[in-house]
């Protein structure tokens, strides 16, 4: 995992970036299992979703590379923190009823060695991936006001078949894939979130609590900021777009895998 990534961009991270209950419902539901089962959180960053699937009483093993993450978290009761990655999980053999990826696997060195990992610590329980693809994406405005962001997504994460025939090659059982649009006033402000609030890309901490925008550069950054500022003022981005404000969610290719007990 790119841990290099994330000791630059956490050090603000719990301001913006806060598990969004809606989701974490989605994933209790796909994972399907009893109050109680311990889970694996794999890249769980500061651990707002560990946190928030624990407070639904399951026992949660975060696991994540970065320091500066780790040191982000709030102490939960229900979580346990653990250095580590997931090409190498410091965890025994079966020693999980179920995972969770939750926005981590583009950061993966290698889908197919934490697939096998994911199959080692969890041989037969069910893992959930929270992930994006920007080629099942509605067209946005973010294209063609952040054109060099956009299309370094199409490097970062891989297209979803790619990943579900790795990970069931690899854990030898087969992937479903569910839609998961963006609500209007999502909590966890991703790069995306801010499909109906473009205000909310002016704000640098917002920008930098993003890998998108933290990997990008500066310079471009800063031109592209610029315009979407000339253009949200003059009400040019309104007049092309306004009608966004008044969607309830939008899809932007978010998508949950899920890859079911054997």
């Amino acid at each position: 995992m790119n841990q290099p990534v994330y000791d630059q961009i956490g050090k603000s991270y719990n301001t913006n970036r806060r598990a969004d209950a809606r989701l974490v419902e989605r994933i209790i539901g796909l994972l399907d299992l009893p109050a109680g089962a311990v889970l694996a959180d794999i890249g769980a960053g500061t651990g707002n979703y560990a946190g928030a699937i624990a407070d639904q009483g399951f026992k949660v093993q975060a696991v994540e590379p970065s320091a500066e993450m780790r040191g982000q978290a709030k102490p939960h009761e229900g979580v346990t923190w653990i250095a580590g990655s997931a090409e190498n999980i410091p965890l025994p053999n079966a020693s999980v009823d179920g995972i969770v990826v939750i926005l981590a696997i583009h950061h993966f060195a290698s889908i197919g060695e934490a697939a096998r990992e994911l199959g080692r610590i969890c041989p037969t329980g069910p893992i959930v991936i929270l992930t994006n693809d920007p080629r099942v994406a509605e067209p946005s405005w973010f294209a063609d006001y952040f054109p060099e962001i956009h299309a370094r997504d199409f490097i970062t994460f891989p297209p979803l078949a790619e990943i579900t025939d790795q990970k069931s090659g690899a854990l030898g059982r087969a992937g479903g894939v569910h839609g998961f649009p963006l609500p209007d006033n999502f909590t966890d402000r991703n790069m995306l979130s801010g499909w109906n609030r473009p205000e909310s890309y002016l704000d640098a901490q917002v920008r930098q609590n993003t890998s998108g925008f933290a990997m990008a550069e500066p310079e471009i950054v800063k031109l592209r900021i610029a315009k979407l500022e000339q253009d949200l003022q003059s009400g040019e981005w309104d007049r092309k777009h306004g009608a966004l404000r008044t969607q309830s969610a939008f899809d932007a290719g978010f998508r949950l895998l899920r890859f079911g007990a054997r």
